[in-house]
């Protein structure tokens, strides 16, 4: 029963708060409200006995990325008012696609899928299983190639973040190693007369 209350809080909290990140005209807002969703997601991967998955949320999530999110914004001159001057263009294709989203949302939960006899419940394992192991031999046994993949692509990413953003100023001086490998003793010696 208590289970179950907890349940409904954290995921009505977490409905609330993705609404808010959607719906919230300061960006700052925004990115409480979408920190304030995380900790209650991670409410519920503690209440499905994934702990490892809801300490990974809080700490690289809220942690590090949302930190990040915050300072990029904060350091970004945001114009609001050109932001909102097209909004009302935008308005009939977001309106037609949020009656496709929700059109799908219901069909599939009356599907007859999600039904009670059709779920199973979730039970809690004993003390002998340890989650983050299960989740290691998963993860590099049976998704290893997918694994490796996934790491090439964020590899491949980051190099080209990198490259994007690598500026060379024009303030700054250089050195030319192959030009200061053939440079020859006429070049640098000079004979003044006194």
């Amino acid at each position: 029963m208590l289970e179950t209350a907890f349940f409904y809080l954290f995921g009505g909290l977490a409905i609330g708060a993705g609404l808010g990140v959607v719906l919230a005209r300061n960006t700052m807002h925004s990115v409480m409200l979408l920190i304030f969703c995380f900790f209650n997601t991670a409410g519920l991967f503690f209440l499905l006995d994934a702990e490892f998955l809801g300490i990974i949320l809080i700490l690289i999530y809220v942690g590090a990325v949302m930190v990040l999110f915050m300072f990029v914004i904060m350091m970004l001159e945001v114009n609001r008012a050109k932001l909102r001057e097209g909004f009302l263009q935008y308005l009939p294709v977001g309106g037609v696609i949020a009656v496709i989203l929700l059109v799908e949302l219901v069909a599939s939960v009356s599907s007859g899928v999600f039904g009670s006899d059709q779920m199973q419940q979730a039970m809690h394992l004993g003390q002998d299983v340890n989650n983050t192991v299960e989740i290691g031999k998963e993860l590099y046994t049976r998704y290893l190639l997918g694994f490796e993949i996934a790491a090439i692509i964020l590899l491949v990413a980051l190099v080209g973040a990198i490259v994007l953003t690598l500026r060379e100023r024009k303030d700054s001086k250089y050195q030319n190693i192959s030009r200061q490998v053939n440079v020859r003793k006429e070049d640098r010696l000079r004979k003044v007369k006194m």
